[in-house]
């Protein structure tokens, strides 16, 4: 049983500055939560009961979010508001997190979150997330719930989310290539960086979830930097797909990937989960209609 996940959120998250001056962009509100809240929703749904939070070296706040505030909580207890944080309670009392501050020695990039989380994960496989990524889901975990069904089955070394985006938008993310493999469903032999649609092998995008195996570190390690100098986890996952089994798992009709990235994408996830939510889809659409 995969218990354990890692969520990547050393980033500077410079598309939003002028706002991560004061706050990390985890923490910047998707209707009345933080990103990072529904990373954490979504791994507690799935029964993961230890996460850890990369963040960067001296970076305090994404902690304090997580520590009791004896003033809040006597205000919200006197005017009978404390259900505004149960739903913060309820899943600090279902996981253990902690915070692994990420070494100033490592280079930039989504590897190094990984190799930050070594000892913490150990020889068990986990889930990865970025901390841009948000899935909209019924049931938070179903999704990283239907990607651990895969590995009790296959048990592969890596499983990669992905998302069918079509032929229009897949110019803008790396593709899946896959291989016919009687044995393994989904098999990739790499995810190929940004090509043209006509050039692409699928129009299946990565989606910011990841089943991990241990044998992801020795290849991260000796791996060199890319042309910009960051450490991507995907140039260890192609590596490790040429040699090992590596599969891809759908996001289906009833759940979505969205990334929070930049403004225009937090908008948009904004928008999204404000339409799902019927606290608030009614007076949205009224809104949205009325704009000129």
């Amino acid at each position: 049983m995969i218990t354990k996940a890692v969520i990547a959120a050393a980033g500077r998250g410079t598309r939003f500055l002028p706002v991560v001056k004061s706050y990390p962009k985890e923490l910047v509100p998707i209707l009345s939560k933080p990103n990072i809240q529904y990373l954490l929703e979504e791994a507690v749904g799935a029964g993961i009961t230890n996460i850890a939070i990369i963040i960067r070296h001296g970076e305090n706040r994404l902690q304090s979010y997580f520590q009791p505030d004896p003033e809040l909580e006597s205000y919200l207890k006197s005017t009978n508001k404390l259900s505004y944080i149960d739903s913060l309670d309820q899943l600090l009392s279902q996981a253990k997190i902690t915070f692994i501050e990420q070494p100033v020695s490592l280079p930039y990039g989504t590897g190094s979150p990984l190799l930050t989380a070594q000892d913490f994960v150990g020889s068990d496989p986990f889930i990865y997330i970025y901390g841009d990524d948000l899935t909209v889901e019924p049931v938070p975990g179903q999704f990283l719930t239907k990607m651990m069904t895969v590995f009790d089955q296959y048990h592969p070394d890596e499983i990669i989310a992905v998302k069918d985006v079509g032929v229009a938008e897949i110019a803008r993310y790396g593709s899946a290539q896959y291989v016919e493999d009687p044995n393994y469903p989904h098999r990739i032999s790499a995810m190929l960086e940004k090509l043209p649609a006509d050039q692409a092998p699928s129009t299946f995008a990565q989606g910011g979830r990841f089943l991990v195996t241990s044998k992801i570190f020795p290849i991260l390690k000796n791996q060199g930097l890319s042309r910009d100098g960051e450490l991507w986890f995907s140039d260890a996952s192609n590596t490790l797909a040429q040699s090992g089994i590596v599969l891809t798992q759908a996001f289906d009709g009833s759940e979505d990937w969205l990334t929070t990235g930049d403004p225009l994408r937090w908008l948009e996830a904004n928008i999204t989960l404000a339409l799902n939510d019927p606290k608030y889809h009614d007076d949205l659409i009224k809104f949205i209609k009325n704009i000129k």
